[in-house]
């Protein structure tokens, strides 16, 4: 039996004082119904559909380039409103879950159990125990301990009230049923609107077997309303991000001050730092250590390297027993062979550095291909770009780059050539050729210092 997964997500959400829709703001660095839509994606046979309304255009942008129905609630009256609007494109016979766009970290094992209880021809209902429930719809049981209603807050009554069992508002159930029982809600409650909850008293009343399950963590089906929660949710969410990587094989100094904004795949004895940023897809061999204040964006660090403090690495490959920052900038397209060395304020952009070499010292190396154990001096900039056109610098194995120096692409320095400090380097150097360019330099004696000029009254 197929899926249709209705995730609601049309909400203003003006309690986040936001121009941007509720559910296009980020737990980490994913927008939270991303979240959803990934984790639904999980399961077998599914078509996903997306309740939009606020903001649609945004929603639909921000979520462009994926198999998704979209359907439009133009007016925001309740949840069964909500999930009427995508139920012409549902199939006939399926098991509809009705998911949320800002409940984000519903687990995908969450998700499948309830499917298969609605597959059993059950009314699955997700539900949890709150200290305090107030604002959630309670759920009522009778004398056998069975649900037969859920009632909103505002509606219910005081003794009510005293239930701390409450609706998450994620539910499966099949198709056909849905289809029954949307067209006999009602608005004639407190808020005046659709509630979908109301389906579950005419579910009982046919005397469909209504199962609840509950989640792992209370995290898993907490909605965000405001941007405290927000914050709540996203440091749920990082610190099991960090508890995956400590099981992965990685020491972290403080799981607390760490960030996962996207997939980190880890190897074994890895020693991560504070304040540590990860970003989109990171890769990190064994043995590698990542020392504090780091930002690493899609990018493989090879065994053994050494990231050392306050370092960037965004779109690059660095290979086993590098040795990289402090204060260092690897930008895209950067490509380090083993054992190479980029030390404090150097900067590199689609570089590719060879076997050994050493960029030390404040230096910029961009549009470079540098075979090995190149020797870099501090200072070195390549002069890739002529204000409309990138140029390549090529430096060939052993060559020997002074500090200070400016290479003038297009260049090639070869084989075990030298280039001395201060130099401006705009033409070829051949192989284990001493290139210099440097102006003669004049002493001058009896020379007088300038001196500060007196301000007349």
């Amino acid at each position: 039996m197929s899926v249709d997964v209705v995730i609601l997500a049309a909400g203003q959400g003006s309690r986040m004082k936001s121009n941007l829709p509720k559910v296009l703001h980020k737990v980490g660095g994913k927008a939270m119904v991303q979240h959803v839509i990934d984790a639904a994606s999980h399961m077998v046979d599914v078509k996903t559909h997306v309740v939009i309304g606020h903001g649609a255009a945004l929603v639909r942008e921000s979520l462009a380039g994926q198999t998704l129905n979209f359907a439009l609630q133009a007016e925001q009256k309740g949840t069964g409103h909500a999930v009427a609007q995508a139920m012409p494109s549902v199939a006939e016979d399926s098991v509809v879950l009705v998911l949320y766009g800002d409940v984000p970290l519903t687990q995908p094992e969450t998700m499948n159990q309830m499917v298969e209880l609605a597959k059993q021809d059950n009314f699955a209902l997700l539900t949890v125990n709150l200290n305090d429930p107030t604002g959630y719809g309670r759920i009522v049981r009778n004398a056998e301990g069975d649900v037969i209603a859920i009632v909103e807050h505002k509606d219910a009554t005081a003794e009510q009230h005293l239930i701390n069992e409450v609706n998450t508002g994620i539910l499966a159930v099949k198709s056909c049923y849905l289809r029954e029982w949307l067209p006999k809600l009602s608005s004639e409650n407190a808020q005046g609107e659709y509630y979908l909850t109301d389906i579950i008293a005419m579910a009982a009343g046919q005397g469909l077997v209504i199962k609840t399950i509950q989640p792992d963590a209370e995290e898993e089906v907490q909605g965000v309303n405001n941007r405290i929660q927000l914050a709540e949710l996203e440091r749920w969410y990082q610190l099991q991000q960090a508890e995956q990587l400590m099981l992965s094989g990685a020491t972290l100094a403080d799981p607390k001050r760490i960030d996962v904004r996207g997939n980190v795949n880890c190897g074994q004895d890895i020693i991560l730092d504070i304040n540590i940023v990860f970003e989109g897809e990171v890769t990190l061999g064994d043995n590698v250590v990542i020392e504090p204040n780091c930002y690493l964006k899609n990018c493989t660090i090879g065994t053994g390297s050494h990231i050392k403090a306050n370092t960037l690495i965004e779109d690059s490959i660095i290979g086993e027993a590098c040795d990289i920052g402090p204060f260092a900038r690897l930008r895209p397209g950067t490509l380090l062979a083993n054992n190479a060395k980029i030390g404090n304020f150097v900067e590199t952009k689609k570089a590719i550095v060879g076997e050994g070499s050493k960029i030390n010292h404040l230096s910029y190396i961009g549009d470079a291909i540098l075979g090995k154990n190149v020797n870099v001096g501090a200072g070195t900039i390549t002069c890739n770009y002529d204000g409309v056109n990138k140029s390549t610098t090529e430096i060939a194995d052993n060559a020997f780059i002074g500090s200070n120096t400016a290479l003038v692409a297009p260049v090639k320095v070869g084989k075990m050539a030298t280039v001395g400090a201060g130099s401006t380097i705009s033409r070829d150097v051949e192989e284990a050729e001493l290139a210099i360019t440097r102006a003669k330099q004049l002493s001058f004696n009896n020379w007088k210092r300038p001196t500060k000029l007196t301000k007349e009254n």
